[in-house]
């Protein structure tokens, strides 16, 4: 378990994200027009995985503009945003602010990846919801940069972040 805060108040998450060096978690995760994809729709991409709590918060939407303006700089690399958004949401979030080079996916009906990742929020107002983390996948799935962002209204380290992915 996690301990992190929301505006200095602890919270605590379900779990520690995936060790460094171990295989990725598969995953079953909904994209914008309701199809599912997990880990082998990505195969042979890096895959930087930009979990957030709710795309509905100004530093949610402030890093996937971050990763969206980056992402196209990456060869054969992929950025997912993943949340517990509906994908109605995110697809309405992604025409009003012009990303175009992120996937966005919803944790909507398994709901077991907040968990498999140990992102979840356990207790607090935001239980149900994802705490703010990077994991940076290469290409054959092996975890090679994690990042559990330890105050939910902070922002990620990006150039860690887009270092990891670039390799």
């Amino acid at each position: 378990m996690a301990t992190i805060t929301l505006q200095g108040n602890t919270i605590h998450t379900s779990g520690s994200l995936p060790a460094l060096n171990t295989s990725a978690i598969d995953f079953k995760l909904t994209k914008a027009d309701l199809s599912d994809v997990s880990l082998k729709d990505y195969v042979g991409k890096r895959k930087l995985l930009n979990i957030v709590p709710s795309l509905d918060t100004g530093i949610c939407a402030a890093s996937a503009r971050k990763f969206n303006t980056e992402a196209s700089k990456v060869p054969n690399a992929v950025l997912l945003t993943i949340s517990v958004d509906l994908p109605f949401a995110q697809k309405r979030f992604c025409e009003a602010e012009g990303i175009e080079n992120v996937v966005m996916l919803s944790d909507l009906r398994s709901r077991t990846f907040g968990k498999d990742y140990g992102v979840e929020i356990t207790t607090g107002p935001l239980a149900g919801l994802m705490s703010r983390a990077i994991v940076v996948l290469d290409e054959k799935d092996r975890v090679i940069y994690t990042e559990q962002v330890p105050e939910i209204v902070q922002e990620p380290n990006y150039d860690k972040a887009l270092n990891a992915l670039k390799g």
